[in-house]
């Protein structure tokens, strides 16, 4: 069962990560880059995240893959730079990922999703992913996956890009 989300606090499927632990009642953290940078300015204060000491991306994607028990990497096609870039941490760390790729639609990913969890018994669930600049739907895709997956209904909310 997962105790606590994390991210980075970047728009698009980091953010949604954040907002479905809210609405879950579910605690959340993480580290971002110093001065809450994000690529629409700054990472509102009603994420809990922890500043890191420099404002280059890859420290607090780093840290967020070694606080967590595992890693989902969200997308609606390939990985970005910077995705895999977490995925490459996380081999590295030897700490577990799961790539869910939302242009597949006939996978049944709840079902990869809930057993990843399970086998490495996931308590403390890193989400990265797709900003909304390079996907405009990941934030949404991500924030319902979520909410299904943890078997909650979406309430709306809507990210501000």
């Amino acid at each position: 069962m997962i105790e606590k989300i994390i991210s980075g606090g970047q728009t698009g499927a980091d953010r949604a990560g954040l907002d479905a632990s809210l609405t879950l009642n579910i605690e959340h953290g993480g580290y971002c880059p110093a001065g809450r940078l994000s690529e629409n300015g700054k990472i509102p204060r009603k994420y809990e995240l922890i500043e890191m000491g420099s404002d280059k991306y890859h420290y607090r994607t780093e840290k967020n893959v070694l606080s967590s028990d595992g890693t989902i990497i969200f997308t609606k096609g390939s990985l970005s730079r910077g995705s895999r870039l977490t995925l490459d941490y996380c081999a590295r760390h030897k700490k577990p990922c799961l790539h869910l790729d939302f242009q597949y639609e006939k996978e049944d990913k709840h079902k990869y999703f809930r057993q990843f969890l399970k086998d490495y018994n996931i308590k403390v669930l890193n989400i990265a992913g797709q900003r909304l600049s390079s996907e405009k739907s990941i934030y949404r895709l991500t924030y319902d996956f979520l909410l299904k997956a943890l078997e909650k209904n979406s309430t709306g909310i809507e990210e501000v890009s």
